[in-house]
């Protein structure tokens, strides 16, 4: 007997919050959301970029399924306020994906102990608030609420050079895990995302410190490799897809599913080998202290060095020009970017 084909917009009528929606991935899971039917909240801190978010979500005459809501996911009563609008507004809140984060790039002593709290108050604490203020909405989602929560192949092996970003997402994943667990029996799924590298841009708006010329340059290079990194819109069709069938992991990219394998297998080898990478990685100028966003550090060309770093991070250029990552190439009023 030959199965039914599936609908074609499977969220029809639902109303769905995508945190980090103004640029780059979330920016492309917002836009297969609305593909499959579901009217679109993007949230985000900078004002100006949501709305040319909007304008780019909403150019194929589908302005009236996204909005997007100026949020700091930091803050949990901006969250609650948010999600209580879209509530009213919508008359439900059927699926949420927490998405902000931050990127830093350097040694762990280069950003320090603040570096680590920056970056787990944005990623953890912005996901917990997220799932917090989502759920009681959720749960009487008559679709059955979905909830996904945004890790990265980071969150399931420490990467050098990455520390704090890691430890934030490592976090996530466990509190997916564990929401996952308790929510289901009420109606809810959770969704662990964790994706490796993705060609989206976001070496412009990642955050660099010690050598930071240095690790932008690797950084760039190696986000944007072909080999290892994954087209950006493929991901989100992958990730909202998995939402939808109420996947409760999904990891993207071969060469993340084998690190998180061999991880699990013989993580004593693992480790060694990242010390070996860690080995390979810039190390601090001097007494610099502090970080620099990528857009700033993104200077012309002025030497061979320069001209082949541009070349072999072609690909996520041409990203970051589609995704709306250099429509602010400016520090931003609110601070460091976030989403």
């Amino acid at each position: 007997m030959q199965r039914p084909a599936p609908h074609p917009r499977p969220f029809d009528g639902l109303s769905a919050v995508v945190t980090g929606g103004s640029r780059g991935l979330g920016l492309l899971m917002a836009r297969q959301l609305m593909a499959r039917g579901a009217t679109v909240t993007i949230a985000a801190r900078d004002a100006a970029e949501l709305a040319d978010a909007e304008s780019i979500l909403g150019g194929t005459g589908a302005a009236d399924h996204v909005r997007g809501a100026v949020c700091d996911v930091r803050d949990q009563a901006a969250v609650r306020d948010l999600v209580a609008e879209v509530a009213a507004r919508h008359g439900s809140v059927d699926v949420v994906i927490a998405n902000a984060g931050v990127i830093q790039v350097a040694p762990w002593e280069s950003v320090g102990t603040q570096g680590f709290r920056d970056a787990m108050s944005t990623i953890f604490e912005g996901a917990l608030n997220t799932a917090a203020e989502a759920l009681p909405h959720l749960r009487r989602s008559r679709a059955g609420g979905r909830l996904a929560l945004i890790g990265s192949v980071g969150g399931l092996v420490a990467v050098p050079h990455l520390l704090p970003y890691s430890c934030a997402k490592s976090a996530v994943a466990a509190l997916a895990e564990g929401l996952r667990a308790e929510e289901t029996a009420r109606g809810v799924t959770v969704t662990a995302v964790h994706p490796g590298l993705m060609r989206t841009g976001s070496h412009l708006h990642a955050r660099f410190g010690g050598a930071a010329d240095r690790e932008f340059a690797w950084f760039s290079v190696v986000a944007g490799a072909p080999l290892v990194s994954m087209d950006a819109e493929r991901a989100a069709e992958r990730i909202v897809s998995g939402i939808e069938r109420r996947r409760s992991r999904i990891v993207l990219t071969p060469a993340a599913r084998l690190a998180a394998t061999a991880h699990g297998l013989a993580p004593a080898t693992v480790t060694r080998l990242m010390s070996v990478v860690a080995r390979a990685l810039p190390r601090p100028d001097g007494e610099r202290s502090g970080t620099a966003p990528g857009h700033a550090l993104d200077t012309p060309p002025d030497g061979p060095g320069s001209r082949l770093r541009r070349t072999l991070s072609a690909l996520n250029d041409k990203a970051a020009d589609r995704f709306n990552q250099r429509g602010h190439d400016r520090p931003s009023a609110a601070g460091p970017p976030v989403g």
